[in-house]
């Protein structure tokens, strides 16, 4: 299994469709504005997050279960910019919807623009023949309010190709997240 460079994501990108829509260098500044970067790098591709969100709240007192989630445990937010309360966290999504190929297997880790602001996005694998909007837990773990802005970079994807095909892909599975749209809560 190798790390794959730049030349190799845009390939596959712009030939099998593995990220759609699909920006082929770094961008940091759009019309003359800095922006937190997306796009190609080196050996990765920073991905940006939409404006759709779902912050997490304890008005209702609900508990957090991951095989009964309740709705109520979150707002739902679409703006440039969402403000994460302080020690919490919300779900995103990626701009980009991604078909990984089947001898790729693709991992999700934060940058650390954010990251040096206590801002955290989850370690997330992208799994072979897995597609879809990537659902980002953004966790903001300051005792302060964090901003986070939309259409800019919020994670850097790596993808690992294997030297051999494996035997049960994500859609071989029936994966419960395959082909999703839009931020995805918690399914058992």
């Amino acid at each position: 299994m190798g790390l794959k460079n730049d030349r190799w994501i845009k390939e596959m990108a712009e030939k099998h469709g593995m990220i759609e829509p699909f920006v082929p260098e770094l961008v940091r500044r759009v019309d003359d504005t800095r922006v937190i970067s997306y796009g190609l790098s080196s050996y990765g591709y920073d991905i940006r997050v939409a404006d759709e969100f779902k912050i997490f709240t304890n008005v209702f007192s609900t508990i957090v279960d991951p095989k009964d989630f309740d709705p109520r445990s979150f707002v739902d937010f679409r703006g440039k910019e969402c403000i994460i309360p302080p020690n919490s966290f919300c779900l995103a999504r990626s701009v980009e919807y991604f078909r990984i190929p089947r001898t790729t297997m693709g991992i999700c880790i934060g940058k650390s623009t954010y990251a040096r602001c206590g801002i955290i996005v989850n370690i997330t694998p992208l799994e072979p023949e897995w597609e879809g909007h990537l659902t980002i837990e953004i966790s903001n773990t300051t005792p302060l309010p964090a901003k986070i802005y939309a259409f800019e970079g919020i994670a850097q994807l790596i993808f690992l190709e294997a030297d051999e095909m494996c035997t049960t892909s994500y859609r071989d599975r029936g994966g419960k997240y395959q082909a999703q749209r839009g931020v995805t809560p918690p399914k058992v």
